[in-house]
C-alpha cells in the first residue's frame, strides 16, 4: 500500500515539474515545446482583449493557474498574464490598491474590504467568484509512520503549542498500531497573510471549538510554532525538518512526496485528504453572496462518510462593476476560461478539485455579466 502511494505521489509530483516547466517555455515563445494537450485546450479559448493582464494572491491556487496560463498564452499570443503567488493577503491588498486586475484569495471579501473595494470598483463593488476547490492537507515528517490519523482537537493542541510530543497519549489513541517516536513535534505555519491559515482556523474553530479559541483570520493567531512564507516554504520546512508538521494545499504535498494527515471526523472511518473526498464536502457549500457575489458558505464539521472537513475554495476577486477597461476583455476571456468545463478538467491533474456543477455554472452565467 505504501509503495502505492509513493508511486502516485511521485507522479503528481513529476506532472507539477512538467506544469512549471512548460510554462516556462510558453513564457519564452517556444511554440515547439507546446504540449498536445496544451494544443487542444488552447483550441476552444475564446481570445478577446490584449496586452498584460496583471493579478497576484493565493498560493494555493499557484499550480492551477501555471496549468491555465499555459492554455490560455498557446491560445491568446497576444495577452500576457502575470500571476504573483504572494498570498491572499497581499493579493487582496493590491487589488484594493488597484495595481492588478483581479486578486485570488482562499477566503471571500470581509465587509469591511468590500466597502473599500467601492473605491477601486467606482460604479460597483468587490464580489468573490470561486474557481478552484481542494483539500487543505496536514502534512507531516515522521519516519516510520506512515499512515498518521487525527482528529479536530488533537490538531488544534498540536498547532497551537499544547501537545508537543509525536507519542503523546493523545496521538497514540488515534493511531494505535503505529510506532510513534518521543521526537519533539515542529509546528510550521504561514508567516504571510494567508487564506489557507483562514480556512486552517475556520476548520479548527469549527470542529474544536473548545480547543481552538483564536479567531479565524488570515494572520496566524497561536503562539509559539515557527514560520515560513507560502505554501512552497511551509512544504519544503515539513520535508526537510524531522518531527515537523504543517499544512498547505494538496498539490504542495503531492510535489514534494510528503505524507498527508487522515482525519477523523466522526464518521465510520477517518477520511483522507484527495481532491474527491474535498469535493464531497464542498458539494455541500451553499452560496452566501448576494448578486454577482458567489461567496460560499462551507460545512467545516461534515461528518458526512468519506467527505474531507478541511476543505479550501479559492476565489477571484474583482468589481462586479466598474473593472478596468484597459484588461477587462482579457480578464472576462481568461476567467471563461479556467470557469469552462476543459479549464475545471484541468484541476484534479494537479490535486485540486473542480468546482461542483451547481456552482460552476453559476460562475460561468456571472462572467459576461461583468462590467
Amino acid at each position: 500500500m505504501m509503495l502505492q502511494r509513493t508511486n502516485r505521489l511521485r507522479a503528481l509530483a513529476l506532472g507539477a515539474v512538467a506544469v512549471s516547466g512548460a510554462l516556462v517555455l510558453t513564457a519564452c515563445g517556444s511554440d515547439t515545446n507546446t504540449s498536445k494537450d496544451a494544443q487542444k485546450a488552447a483550441a476552444k479559448i475564446k481570445c478577446e482583449g490584449k496586452g498584460k493582464l496583471l493579478s497576484s494572491g493565493s498560493t494555493a491556487q499557484k499550480n492551477a493557474v501555471d496549468a491555465w496560463v499555459k492554455n490560455y498564452q498557446t491560445a491568446c499570443k497576444e495577452t500576457q498574464i502575470n500571476y504573483k503567488d504572494i498570498g491572499s493577503g497581499g493579493g487582496v491588498q493590491e487589488w484594493l490598491q488597484g495595481t492588478t486586475s483581479f486578486a485570488g484569495s482562499d477566503s471571500a471579501l470581509k465587509p469591511e474590504e468590500v466597502t473599500k473595494s467601492k473605491k477601486v470598483c467606482k460604479s460597483g463593488q468587490g464580489i468573490n467568484l470561486p474557481m478552484v476547490g481542494g483539500p487543505v492537507a496536514i502534512s507531516y515528517n515522521v519516519p516510520g509512520v506512515d499512515d498518521l490519523v487525527l482528529d479536530a482537537s488533537t490538531t488544534a493542541k498540536i498547532f497551537d503549542s499544547k501537545i508537543k510530543k509525536w507519542n503523546d497519549p493523545a496521538i497514540k489513541k488515534l493511531n494505535p498500531k503505529a510506532k510513534l517516536p518521543s521526537t519533539d513535534i515542529q509546528p510550521f505555519h504561514r508567516s504571510d497573510e494567508s487564506g489557507t491559515t483562514q480556512n486552517l482556523g475556520k476548520y479548527l474553530g469549527t470542529a474544536a471549538k473548545d480547543d481552538w479559541k483564536y479567531p479565524d483570520e488570515k494572520s496566524w493567531p497561536a503562539k509559539g510554532g515557527q514560520s515560513a512564507s507560502g505554501s512552497a516554504g511551509i512544504a519544503q520546512q515539513v520535508k526537510q525538518t524531522d518531527g515537523a508538521i504543517g499544512y498547505f494545499e494538496l498539490s504542495y504535498a503531492s510535489a514534494n512526496n510528503l505524507d498527508t494527515v487522515k482525519l477523523d471526523t466522526g464518521a465510520s472511518k477517518p477520511v483522507e485528504a484527495t481532491t474527491e473526498n474535498a469535493s464531497k464536502a464542498i458539494e455541500d457549500a451553499e452560496v452566501a453572496g448576494k448578486g454577482k457575489d458567489l461567496a460560499l458558505d462551507l460545512n467545516y464539521a461534515t461528518k458526512t462518510e468519506g467527505a474531507y472537513p478541511l476543505m479550501l475554495v479559492t476565489y477571484e476577486i474583482l468589481c462586479d462593476k466598474g473593472n478596468k477597461k484597459s484588461s477587462l476583455d482579457a480578464t472576462k476571456s481568461f476567467l471563461t476560461y479556467t470557469a469552462s468545463k476543459d479549464g475545471q478538467g484541468e484541476l484534479s491533474k494537479l490535486g485540486y478539485a473542480p468546482l461542483p456543477d451547481k456552482i460552476a455554472e453559476k460562475v460561468r452565467s456571472t462572467i459576461p455579466e461583468l462590467s
